[in-house]
This record gives structure tokens, C-alpha cells and sequence, in this order.
């Protein structure tokens, strides 16, 4: 996957669903994951040709679990985009203080919260999230499985307290071809302790066995929440989404 096909995928979601203005102060929220690195690659080479002006930033969320953080600061000054690493005690409370046996949730939460303290401080109005087309579809069955609704995440929300708003240009691409894209750029191990022991890791199996009895499943299934005659779960624009 090179990066001229990211570009072509990210630039689709960017002007169909508005997702970038001009004098926008972005910020990637960069964890180190493959996703979170193909955004930040692809937006930086984007803000050259882009028809709409905006300034790039990285964040990145110290979870305090001994993450070495070094190969993104690295990148970040090889790219010329700005690098703010956030030091937190979320690891701490998450598996220590709160004990919690399904922690994805409040950790998540809590670093969506930190993001948005960090954009306020810094002024920065918007964040980029590296959500694409499959996390997309398991956020759907995890809230249908887990929580009895139909409801996913938008391509474009506002956070409720920080008024910062969320975009997620790759929500077009698939996971495979940004993992394909990402194979060679620097990535941090994710430390967590669950890590591919989750809900969401339950899902995404569950999906691919789907995909693999009904090839053209999953491709269905995302057209059916992404295509705006088919549903009204994807409310572009107006979807509050809280921290």
C-alpha cells in the first residue's frame, strides 16, 4: 500500500465529510499504534497540497506503564509536525487503583480526556483519531452485543465539556491496507496488559469468521452504516460524543 492510495482514500473522507477547514490547529493522537502512525504520515504529506490551510501537531498519552516514547519523537522531528508527550497516571488507576476487569472503556475515556486538556491548552481545536473502516463495524457489534444498541462512532463529533472537535480521516480505509501502509514506519509495542484479550479482539474475530464463510460480509455491513441512503446511525456532523 503506498502512500499516494492512503492519500487518495483520506482525501475522499476529508472533502466528502468536511472533516478539515481552513486555519484548523489539528492534533493526531498519536499512541504508536500502526493507525495512529499512517494518519499522522498521511496527513503531514496532505497539509502540502491541501486546498484548506491547517497547522499539524502530535500527542501523544503517557499511560505511565513504561512505554519508551523516543521513535515517535523521532518521526515527529523528521516530519517537521510538533510533538507533545502527555505523562498521566492512567495505567495506575485503570489496573491498580479501579482494578477493572474490562478496562478498555474507562481507559479510553480517561485518554480522550487527556487529548482534549492538552488541545484546550495548547489552543487547538480539532483532533485526528486513526479510526478506520473496521473499527468502525466492531464498535457497532460491541455496542449491539455489549450494551443492547445500535450505535456506532461519527466521522466528525464534538466532545460535550472541551468543545474540541473529534475528525477520523481514514474511517474509508480499510484496517488491512493501513496496516500495510504503516508495516515500515516506527511503532511503540502497546504495553497494556489485556492487549488482545478484549471485547474488541473478540469481535474482530468474530467478524473475520463472518467475512470468511460470507466473503463480501463485511464490505456489505460497512457500506450498510457508511452509505447515507442505508442508515441513521452515522449522524455526520451533529454526534455529540462525551470524554
Amino acid at each position: 500500500m503506498t502512500l499516494q492510495k492512503i492519500l487518495s482514500g483520506m482525501r475522499k473522507a476529508v472533502e466528502e465529510l468536511h472533516l478539515i477547514e481552513d486555519g484548523d490547529r489539528i492534533a493526531v493522537g498519536l499512541s504508536g499504534g500502526k493507525d495512529s502512525i499512517a494518519l499522522l504520515t498521511a496527513l503531514a504529506a496532505f497539509r502540502r497540497f491541501s486546498p484548506a490551510h491547517f497547522d499539524l501537531s502530535a500527542v501523544t498519552i503517557d499511560l505511565g506503564l513504561g512505554e519508551d516514547y523516543t521513535p515517535l519523537r523521532d518521526y515527529c522531528r523528521e516530519l517537521d509536525v510538533p510533538y507533545i508527550l502527555e505523562k498521566t497516571d492512567i495505567g495506575d488507576v485503570v489496573f491498580n487503583v479501579r482494578k477493572e476487569k474490562s478496562p478498555c472503556s474507562l481507559c479510553a475515556k480517561m485518554r480522550r480526556g487527556a487529548l482534549a486538556t492538552v488541545l484546550n491548552r495548547e489552543n487547538m481545536n480539532k483532533l485526528a483519531l486513526g479510526h478506520h473502516a473496521d473499527d468502525l463495524l466492531e464498535t457497532l457489534f460491541l455496542s449491539l452485543f455489549y450494551e443492547g444498541r445500535l450505535s456506532t462512532f461519527a466521522p466528525k463529533a464534538t466532545m460535550s465539556r472541551s468543545g474540541v472537535t473529534v475528525i477520523r480521516p481514514l474511517i474509508l480505509m480499510k484496517e488491512g491496507d493501513v496496516a500495510a501502509f504503516a508495516k515500515d514506519l516506527p511503532q511503540v509495542e502497546n504495553p497494556c496488559p489485556v492487549n488482545h484479550h478484549t471485547r474488541r479482539e473478540y469481535v474482530k474475530s468474530l467478524i473475520k469468521k463472518i467475512n470468511g464463510d460470507i466473503p463480501i460480509a463485511k464490505d456489505r455491513m460497512i457500506a450498510a452504516v457508511t452509505h447515507p441512503e442505508r442508515n441513521n446511525l452515522w449522524e455526520r456532523e451533529t454526534c455529540e460524543e462525551k470524554e
